[in-house]
């Protein structure tokens, strides 16, 4: 699998980059600002987490490409 890989929750509110099979950077928007969190997988639920974005996403996640990615984050600064 190449990475990053990007996903975002189904209601749009967060932004997925996955970095590699351990860790990825959560943007989310909380009213007019967005905050990002960067998470490292330490224990195997958190590492399951990530695989089931990675290979079985469909139910909670939309797989996006890196463009649509880029445009949320640049669209969201320009609204600063």
């Amino acid at each position: 699998m190449k990475f990053p890989q990007y996903r975002k929750y189904k209601n749009g509110l967060s932004y997925f980059k996955i970095i590699n099979t351990s860790q990825f950077t959560e943007y989310k928007t909380l009213g007019s600002k967005l905050d990002e969190f960067n998470f490292e997988a330490k224990i195997l639920p958190d590492r399951n987490y990530i695989s089931d974005m990675l290979t079985n996403y469909e139910t909670h996640w939309d797989f996006i490409e890196e463009a649509e990615f880029d445009k949320f984050i640049k669209g969201f600064q320009k609204e600063k």
